[in-house]
């Protein structure tokens, strides 16, 4: 299985988002269609790519408003799982993060988890 593991600090997210063009049509196709796990300011790149409409999804705190401006629903949980995408807020929820990441990543349900 391919999928993907998004981890960033806020100083290389900013460096990210500067290069859009050449990282963030990868990240929408992924999304479309590969199970991907995204902490703390990660999902930076998920609201600069557009991809986060309707989603419900979580992330260190000060992003929140970016990512209800963009059209999701944040949540202030360890982890949050929508569909192929797994979010957590920041590195003290890792360890409940690794489990609906390995539980994601493994295929299974999430009516079976």
């Amino acid at each position: 299985m391919d999928a993907r593991l998004i981890l960033l600090s806020v100083k290389f997210a900013n460096a990210l988002i500067e290069c859009f063009d050449a990282i963030f049509p990868g990240i929408t196709i992924a999304l479309a269609s590969k199970p991907m796990a995204v902490i703390c300011h990660a999902p930076w790149l998920l609201v600069s790519a557009d991809v986060v409409r309707g989603r419900r999804l979580t992330s260190y705190y000060t992003i929140q408003d970016d990512i209800r401006n963009a059209g999701g629903e944040w949540l202030d949980q360890e982890v949050v799982e929508d569909g192929n995408l797994v979010t957590s807020r920041q590195p003290s929820d890792l360890p409940a993060l690794n489990q609906a990441m390995l539980t994601l990543f493994a295929g299974m349900p999430a009516e079976q988890r």
